[in-house]
């Protein structure tokens, strides 16, 4: 299920907290936080989480609007979606490609662009790949009611290229499956056509 968002970002995004956080980070790890090169780090990391993290303010859903096809077609296929997400247990980023596929009922589809939109505003939120990875199809299973819904990640997390283990290339991929995309045939053809 969807996490609940803010009404505004205004409404939610603290930048005198941002601030005072990043600055005690800066003081904590011994520098100094006055000094000319710093002065100015509090605002720009204030900045930076305020857009990678601006997904947290929207409703995915109501990116997701239904137009009528003039029949139900056959599977549609989105793939190669970039993204870039932060990972909540690290506050690192972690970035990769979102595939996804639907089989359309009841004439209903959507505008390529909006799963796109949807998909980066899911992604632009403290996230983990697996609940990024169900809410993305939950939101295209809800709005569009396809017969079938697959979705893809395809990921690499800094937390394990950087810190930890230090494995730079491994990737992480997860897959969530819905209706008649859950059937293990037609899943496996789906996922071919996504990661292909």
């Amino acid at each position: 299920m969807p996490r609940r968002v803010g009404k505004k970002r205004s409404d939610r995004f603290d930048r005198a907290k941002v601030e005072r956080a990043v600055k005690l980070l800066i003081q904590g790890v011994g520098a100094d936080v006055t000094s000319e090169e710093l002065a100015e780090t509090p605002r720009r990391v204030c900045d930076l989480y305020q857009e990678i993290l601006a997904g947290m303010w929207q409703d995915p859903g109501k990116l997701i609007k239904p137009i009528k096809a003039d029949r139900d077609h056959g599977l549609v296929v989105v793939k190669d979606i970039r993204f870039e997400s932060v990972c909540e247990h690290h506050l690192l980023p972690f970035f990769g490609k979102v595939g996804v596929a639907y089989v359309p009922k009841g004439r209903r589809i959507v505008g390529i662009s909006k799963i796109v939109r949807a998909v980066d505003a899911i992604a632009h939120r403290l996230q983990i790949q697996e609940r990024m990875t169900t809410e993305i199809a939950e939101v295209i299973d809800k709005r569009l009611k396809p017969s079938g819904v697959l979705v893809r990640i395809e990921a690499e997390h800094l937390c394990m290229t950087v810190r930890g283990v230090k494995k730079p290339g491994a990737s992480i991929v997860t897959t969530e499956a819905r209706g008649i995309l859950e059937q293990p045939e037609r899943q496996a053809l789906v996922l071919s056509s996504i990661s292909g």
